[in-house]
């Protein structure tokens, strides 16, 4: 797991620009809504549309504003439809580059992404290209300071993959992407919170870089996270610290 929470710093720093930007609740009401759309409105059968619902009340989101996204997901409400769409490419240096967005219009999408990648010295490539390189997990970051075994215990009771502590004190707990709402629940229940509890694409291997590369790979990161369309970015890249605090 060395290296990982650099990476989810970056997710961190990126989740606070959004939520500065006004673009979180965008970003959450696409997510119920294809979550209910795809797997049903009922958030006790379907985990994915329980954790986006947990995630939005988590930023303060209204119950209404949540109950009209499950509503327009299955129908009972007339609004855009959305769906869902993955792009795969390469950043400077080699990096490999997951893109996953909620779209109404896939060519717009793809256009803005395409110029994203070519704007910042990427290219995008083709479906494949790059997701082989990637694992999708349910991931559970805890900062330094939370006790371990109490973060062991109620995980692995309730079902986690594995418990790994980092270098720097911070805890990360693996799940399966389908048993991430059951575990979450479980840590809170103890009394335990997180600082990131998400689905993510985790890459098998890493690309080290360094200045004008890792500088290159950042601004292309953020150009395709500005782009509305896009609700996640995920690469193999690991850049210096200095990197992962700014914003």
């Amino acid at each position: 797991m060395a290296g990982h929470s650099k990476w989810a710093n970056i997710k961190f720093r990126k989740a606070a620009q959004d939520a500065r930007r006004g673009k979180l609740f965008t970003k959450l009401i696409r997510e119920i809504t294809v979550s209910a759309r795809s797997g049903g409105g009922d958030p006790g059968a379907n985990p994915r549309l329980r954790a986006a619902i947990d995630k939005s009340l988590g930023a303060n989101m209204t119950r209404d504003t949540v109950d009209r996204a499950i509503k327009r997901g299955t129908g009972e409400l007339d609004g855009v439809s959305y769906e869902e769409a993955r792009y795969e490419g390469y950043a400077p240096g080699g990096v490999a580059v997951l893109v996953e967005c909620t779209t109404d219009n896939r060519n717009r999408t793809v256009s803005e992404i395409r110029h994203a990648f070519t704007k910042h010295g990427g290219n995008l490539g083709a479906e494949g290209s790059v997701a082989y390189l990637f694992e999708k997990i349910g991931l559970v970051v805890f900062a330094p300071g939370v006790d371990e075994d109490s973060v062991m215990e109620a995980a692995v009771n309730a079902g986690a993959d594995d418990v790994d502590t980092n270098p720097d004190g911070s805890i990360e707990v693996t799940t399966a992407p389908e048993t991430l709402p059951v575990v979450a629940q479980a840590l809170d229940e103890a009394g335990l919170n997180p600082e990131f509890t998400e689905v993510v694409q985790r890459p098998a291997s890493e690309t080290t870089l360094e200045g004008e590369q890792a500088e290159k790979v950042v601004c292309l990161i953020e150009a395709l996270e500005e782009l509305e369309d896009v609700q996640d970015v995920f690469t193999n890249a690991s850049l210096p610290e200095e990197m992962q605090a700014a914003g």
